[in-house]
């Protein structure tokens, strides 16, 4: 008998087992509850997508209604000036631009009948060498018109046969056609050339589309260098990204006297509303649109000869029947002013009409040669010489390179040593609020923060075992429309903000504790996450984001601050504390704590960066995680410095990682001198 467990005991057990069964019922219920509830839709994709499309399209400048060519000048003088120093040249770049460059010839190829092709590599700037190649006439003796042949998203690059073809066709009648790699491409393919890297530039303060703009720049210092370059008659072509070179320097360098885009570019409105001319990084260069369109680079050819090559039934981008009327409407009127209509010409493409530089395109650049470089020749023939037989082989036409030539990647990692300025904090918390008021000013020009006011709508209010649950349609200065979800219990006492780089509706679990420590939850999605992530490529969207002078990080940390001071100010239920999960969002939590001191009361943040020269020695891509590549956010701050700004509120990193541990170790310390025992990694 004293072997047999005892009545009572077991009575005990059974009703504890019991007990234990219910509550774990019960919770999992609770958040199969809070799951449903974040999970219905508030705001349309649709209203996403017109939003954000309407947001780049009224901040593109439109062109100036101007009436003389005296009073166009003076705007287009100006127009060059702005994109140079404001947008192309920002940082190191002023200085990469007047350094002294090498350029190296390396041997001579045998050409076809006529001419021969010349190797050589050049410096863009210090230590980033672009190979190409100098297609020579044989038997120069006079000055000749002079080429760049440039290219765009092409794996085989410089060897690909129909740019050889053009350029074989240019030397064998008599022109100097330089072939230039471009970078990302051909010989220049390596992972740390992607075009989408270029922004780690961007993040040290320094213009990522200086490293492409100098190497057309030096392009053309190579061909102007020849003693037989005719500076008269300097030409640019190329198809697709290198349509989209040849506007753009051609557009700021007026050395370059006729222009032949071809399918590289529209408008940044066309491309608002027409999805596939969205392009990559040095397309749409941080705060372009802020200086000038590509309506008004086009007008700067004017009065200088340009044909606009588009295709019929493009398949890839640019498309003739959207893309070029805009740039038409644009131009014409400033090529009337010069009385130099005749010179803005066009061409649509119909056979293929695909995305091409073939036979019917090149032919109608040697229609544009005829009309300009040799005009009166009636020697001078427009159809294209067959010359298949002599394209080589991507081999023959390799140039030797350095092996330690610099890269996207290798450029940022030497910027961002000595970053961010001034990173050193007060040392005495007497100068701490002088400190935080210059910080807080220049991080708010730096992020281009703006002062939303929120206009509440609400979608539902239900109950359901014990949850309030209410879903809120937020409108920000009828902006944006942002998907909310406010969630509480009757022990609700404080209030968070939630956020999420994944969007809220997975975040059911944290939301459950932070409902059990007594919070009400405004579960938010603001800008690129969630509910109001973009449906059609939200990457590009993004980069125009930043190419009309905002930014994405801008946009999430003003919003996040809005919705804090909605809750604070208009509802009585702050201040709140800012919870957020990944790394760009926990970035845009920290930047709007460090701007808004009242609304918001501490933060807390899981899976945070600890430095932001994370993202460079991780070589990271814009297009993963846009918010991260704030232009110039680097060069004046770090993790360390905009926890600093928050302090002496609460700043708690969860999920730490051993670089945040490393960083942010000292920050202890600083809460001490402001009188706070605080450790934000305890």
């Amino acid at each position: 008998m004293k072997n047999q467990p005892n009545l009572g005991v077991r009575k005990v057990v059974g009703f504890v087992v019991a007990f234990v069964f219910v509550v774990a019922a019960t919770l999992s219920a609770d958040e199969a509850t809070l799951r449903e509830f974040l999970a219905r839709q508030i705001v349309s994709p649709e209203l996403v997508m017109m939003e954000v499309e309407r947001f780049c399209d009224i901040r593109v400048p439109r062109m100036p209604q101007v009436t003389s060519v005296q009073e166009w000048e003076k705007h287009a003088e100006q127009l060059r000036r702005d994109v140079l120093e404001r947008v192309t040249l920002r940082g190191q770049a002023a200085k990469w631009a007047k350094a002294k460059t090498k350029v190296e010839w390396l041997g001579t190829l045998d050409g076809g009948e006529g001419y021969t092709i010349k190797k050589l590599r050049y410096e863009a700037l210090p230590d980033l060498w672009i190979p190409a190649l100098l297609y020579e006439p044989e038997g120069l003796s006079e000055k000749v018109p002079v080429v760049m042949n440039v290219n765009g998203h092409e794996g085989k690059g410089k060897s690909i046969p129909y740019k050889q073809i053009r350029c074989i066709n240019q030397a064998k009648r008599g022109m100097l056609a330089l072939n230039v790699e471009w970078l990302g491409m051909g010989q220049l393919s390596k992972q740390n050339y992607k075009h989408y890297r270029m922004n780690q530039l961007d993040l040290c303060g320094t213009s990522g589309l200086a490293p492409f703009y100098l190497s057309m720049k030096r392009g053309l210092d190579v061909l102007l260098s020849h003693k037989f370059a005719d500076p008269d008659r300097v030409a640019v072509t190329g198809l697709s990204g290198g349509g989209w070179q040849t506007i753009i320097i051609s557009s700021l360098d007026t050395r370059v006297t006729v222009a032949n885009p071809v399918a590289g570019y529209s408008s940044f409105i066309t491309r608002a509303h027409h999805h596939s001319d969205l392009g990559d990084s040095e397309q749409t260069p941080c705060d372009l649109a802020t200086a000038a369109d590509y309506t008004h680079l086009t007008a700067l050819l004017a009065p200088r000869a340009v044909l606009l090559t588009y295709n019929k039934k493009d398949n890839c981008c640019f498309a003739s029947d959207h893309a070029l009327p805009p740039l038409l409407e644009a131009a014409k009127p400033i090529f009337k002013l010069y009385g130099k209509e005749e010179r803005l010409q066009w061409h649509v493409n119909e056979d293929p009409g695909t995305h091409n530089f073939e036979r019917d395109n090149r032919q109608a650049l040697y229609r544009l040669f005829a009309d300009h470089f040799y005009t009166g020749d009636s020697e001078f023939s427009v159809e294209e010489i067959e010359c298949e037989d002599e394209v080589l082989t991507a081999d023959d036409l390799r140039v030797e390179l350095p092996a330690d030539s610099t890269d996207f990647n290798k450029l940022a990692l030497q910027l961002s040593r000595k970053l961010p300025r001034n990173a050193q904090l007060p040392r005495k918390g007497r100068g701490v609020k002088q400190w935080r008021r210059g910080k807080v000013k220049l991080l708010r020009e730096i992020v281009r923060a703006r002062s939303y006011h929120v206009q509440a709508e609400k979608v539902a209010n239900e109950s359901k075992g014990g949850l309030q649950a209410t879903l809120w349609r937020l409108q920000l200065d009828e902006v944006w429309t942002l998907p909310a979800v406010e969630l509480s219990t009757s022990e609700s006492k404080e209030t968070a903000i939630l956020v999420a780089d994944d969007g809220y509706k997975n975040s059911a679990s944290r939301i459950q504790q932070l409902l059990a420590d007594g919070y009400r939850v405004l579960a938010l999605d603001p800008f690129y996450v969630g509910g109001s992530k973009i449906p059609k490529r939200d990457s590009l969207f993004a980069l125009l984001v930043a190419a009309v002078g905002d930014r994405p990080l801008g946009l999430q940390a003003s919003q996040l601050t809005a919705v804090a001071r909605w809750l604070h100010t208009d509802r009585r239920l702050g201040p709140v504390m800012l919870v957020a999960s990944g790394e760009q969002l926990s970035l845009s939590a920290l930047v709007a704590a460090a701007l808004e001191q009242h609304a918001i009361e501490r933060v807390e943040l899981t899976h945070a960066l600890g430095s932001l020269k994370e993202v460079i020695e991780r070589n990271d891509s814009v297009d993963k995680k846009p918010v991260l590549f704030c232009f110039g956010l680097l060069e004046y701050f770090d993790i360390r410095q905009l926890v600093a700004m928050v302090a002496p509120r609460q700043v708690r990193f969860l999920s730490i990682s051993e670089r945040a541990r490393e960083e942010l170790k000292d920050l202890k310390d600083w809460y001490a001198t402001l009188g706070k025992g605080f450790d934000p990694l305890q």
